[in-house]
């Protein structure tokens, strides 16, 4: 009954949004009341998953996606977005966008969380898309696959980390296994977000015409200092992961403690809003205001807020239901091999939305189960691990902070979002499990 609620959940959000063109945050709202009451949860749950489902959601990636925002306004004003992507361009070529995208994205989201990374890149890769005439639904869903990919099959990620402690997998065989199916998957996410997503045009940046962009250009600060506040976040918080997973257990002294706060996205995107200050030749105080560029960046934050946080409360609803339990006792008792990982993970991250916690449930399952698979030795460990990874991939939809992210910074419908992101999200994942059956053959 919960899978059947969930379906019909999720297709009362894609009609209220895409039908009726009700505000996705209204939609996400009653489709999580209508979840909890017809699954019979207690009042006092279904007040605790909306507390802590919208609480818990943009305390982890509120203050970032506002940093990122302010920081994108700063980049296209100034013009040193346009900067960016003219250097960038020069180095690639025009017709290979959607490939350094995915290639970006893939590096970036090993140490950084997928949603982070696409804030973070998206006033980039809006330029690049602009500059190159493309459109910004191609790009961006190859930005976004290429970010997710890593950010759930390849350590330092806080997901394959755990996973592989619960399996008992080694990390640096989970780390080369994981990029190896990562860097084999790309070039679907690619020629996916190229051939198919991009023939839905989405104008990159309505607002600004080919003349505004060669005077943006002209006026724009120099390379170097438009890079700043885009690759500074990056370093740090790549840092901070290489020296936490150096640590292990051991406590840092008073200068890595130092590094490892700098190194947390909302203090390095923080830092990275500190330096997108000094890209204008004169500060002037109405950038500041209300009614000027921080201030409407902080609007069309508020509302990515809003929806991100109810998205949140949807995914908290469904957790707090317990219908991974019910994912797990449907299918835990069914021998599949390697496909059996895959297969729950992609069902739970499909029912609460969180690849982290479909990561960490999963392994939690098959961990008991791995000896009487035949999964013993140190490498089987570790394609367990990835296996699970590569579920955490499929189905992204309204229950993922990650979707309303994407689809509310480029400006893609919700309709439009599950035909090329959803769909995208289960291309990328379902090749990836391909590649790892293919493997374990050889291991």
């Amino acid at each position: 009954m919960s899978l059947i609620l969930l379906l019909i959940s999720v297709v009362l959000i894609v009609v209220l949004t895409a039908r009726y063109n009700l505000h996705p945050f209204l939609a996400l709202l009653l489709a999580s009341f209508f979840f909890a009451f017809s699954s019979g949860m207690s009042f006092e749950v279904i007040l605790d998953s909306i507390n802590t489902g919208f609480g818990n959601t943009l305390g982890s990636i509120g203050m970032v996606i506002l940093f990122g925002i302010i920081i994108g306004a700063f980049l296209e004003h100034t013009g040193a977005a346009f900067k960016l992507a003219e250097v960038v361009l020069r180095m690639i070529g025009k017709k290979r966008v959607h490939g350094a995208m995915g290639i970006m994205g893939f590096l970036i989201s090993i140490p950084v969380f997928a949603d982070s990374g696409y804030i973070l890149l998206h006033p980039l890769n809006k330029s690049l898309s602009k500059k190159a005439g493309l459109s910004l639904a191609g790009t961006g869903v190859t930005l976004m696959l290429g970010l997710m990919l890593t950010h759930v099959l390849v350590p330092p990620t806080p997901g394959p980390i755990a996973a592989a402690g619960i399996i008992g997998a080694d990390v640096g065989r989970v780390m080369i296994l994981g990029l190896i199916v990562g860097l084999v998957s790309l070039p679907v996410a690619v020629l996916y977000g190229k051939y198919y997503a991009g023939k839905t045009y989405i104008d990159p940046n309505p607002e600004v015409d080919g003349e505004d962009i060669v005077s943006a250009t002209k006026s724009a600060p120099g390379a170097f200092q438009s890079f700043l506040p885009i690759v500074v976040p990056i370093i740090l918080i790549i840092a901070k992961s290489i020296l936490e997973l150096q640590l292990g257990d051991a406590l840092p002294n008073r200068w890595q403690s130092t590094l490892i706060f700098l190194g947390t996205p909302v203090i390095a995107l923080f830092i990275g809003m500190l330096l997108a200050f000094t890209l204008p030749k004169k500060l002037e105080q109405s950038m500041f205001s209300t009614s000027g560029w921080v201030g409407k960046a902080l609007l069309d934050g508020a509302l990515i807020l809003l929806i991100t946080g109810a998205g949140g409360i949807f995914g908290k609803v469904l957790q707090q239901s317990g219908i991974a339990t019910d994912m797990q006792n449907l299918l835990s008792g069914v021998n599949l091999g390697i496909w059996l990982p895959f297969i729950l993970t992609a069902a739970i991250k499909t029912a609460q939305g969180s690849s982290t916690v479909a990561l960490i449930t999963t392994a939690g399952i098959m961990a008991p189960m791995m000896v009487g698979m035949g999964f013993e030795s140190e490498w089987e460990k570790a394609l367990m691990v990835v296996s699970i990874g590569a579920g955490a991939a499929v189905v992204p939809h309204a229950n993922d902070s990650g979707f309303w992210v994407f689809t509310q910074l480029t400006g893609m419908d919700i309709k439009t979002g599950y035909r090329l992101y959803t769909f995208g999200g289960f291309l990328t994942g379902t090749f990836a499990a391909l590649m790892i059956f293919i493997v374990s053959l050889f291991l």
